[in-house]
């Protein structure tokens, strides 16, 4: 009966092993070119530290500790992410390397991602700030930073798309997959977003790779700016795919616009539930009717009509 449970196993294995071969593009048999992820969220976590010093990681620190502090923490993950990019950079789609290997290339692109976050840390106290001028529930700044996942997302997001600028493989989408898979909200490290950027609750949130959104922009959960289609899959690499938002656009819950031609007018507002695939002008309200609503007790019901009087009918 072992015997036979053996060879079972030895057949499991065998035809596993064939699938890899088979297969081919998603066989990584030499796992020290992998990705850590782990690594990539623990620099996440670090940066994040870099971004908003004193919330996160060591506390009390003081005016002669923070350069100390500070210094440490760039050499930590200049380290940590020079590792990683040389991993990514030997990667390939299709056969092709997408960026020339080497630890000299690696760190080149590190120290220029680097030099980026103080502007970075700039560009994302503007949507510190932008959250606690539009949320009457913000009791504070501490607690926006501290807490409001839509914060955590679009720090995610700046930092990634520094990274993706610098045509980094992989490494910008794992951090903004790290960013999704906490607040829900998802936000490709290619979207070109810009200053007092606003999620308000976000859960369910989807911005896709193309969308170009401005400023003072203000966005609800459950908002999708996404494609048309994906029916071309990879023959749309490349193609405006996703909508352009003008600034001090408003878009409400559940809305949905769609397309790489549809551009939303500056100072626009977008209703909830809103399905838009065409351009809307500047300075426009955007809202669908309201359903009709029953209310069914006892056999009786009430319905809502859209004058607001109530009929009932038996």
């Amino acid at each position: 009966m072992e015997n036979l449970l053996d060879c079972r196993r030895k057949l499991i294995v065998e035809s596993v092993v064939l699938s890899y071969k088979e297969s081919g593009e998603t066989e990584k048999p030499v796992s020290g070119y992998q990705i850590n992820r782990s690594v990539i969220h623990d620099v996440l976590d670090k940066l994040r530290e870099l971004m908003f010093p004193g919330y996160f990681g060591k506390k009390n620190l003081n005016t002669g500790f923070v350069e100390y502090h500070v210094g440490e923490l760039i050499e930590s993950i200049e380290y940590d992410l020079t590792a990683q990019t040389e991993r990514a950079l030997r990667h390939y789609k299709k056969g092709e390397n997408l960026l020339p290997e080497g630890t000299e290339t690696a760190s080149t692109l590190v120290f220029a991602f680097l030099a980026k976050l103080p502007a970075v840390r700039k560009i994302l106290l503007t949507d510190v700030e932008a959250t606690f001028d539009g949320d009457p529930a913000a009791f504070s700044l501490d607690e926006i930073i501290s807490s409001y996942p839509g914060i955590y997302a679009i720090m995610a997001y700046r930092l990634a798309h520094e990274l993706y600028l610098l045509q980094v493989p992989l490494l910008p989408r794992i951090m903004t997959e790290r960013a999704h898979s906490i607040t829900g909200i998802d936000i490709h490290p290619g979207a070109n977003i810009g200053s007092y950027f606003f999620i308000d609750h976000g859960t369910g949130i989807v911005i896709g790779e193309t969308t170009v959104i401005g400023k003072n922009v203000k966005i609800y959960q459950g908002v999708t700016l996404g494609g048309l289609s994906t029916r071309g899959g990879q023959a749309l690499k490349n193609v405006k795919r996703h909508p352009t938002i003008e600034d001090n656009v408003t878009i409400y819950s559940g809305a949905s616009i769609l397309g790489g031609s549809t551009i939303i007018g500056e100072g626009t507002v977008i209703g909830s539930n809103a399905f838009i695939t065409q351009s809307v002008p500047a300075h426009t309200k955007v809202s669908i009717k309201n359903p009709e609503l029953q209310f069914r007790d006892n056999g009786t019901t009430a319905e809502f009509s859209q004058d607001g009087f109530w009929d009932w009918v038996i």
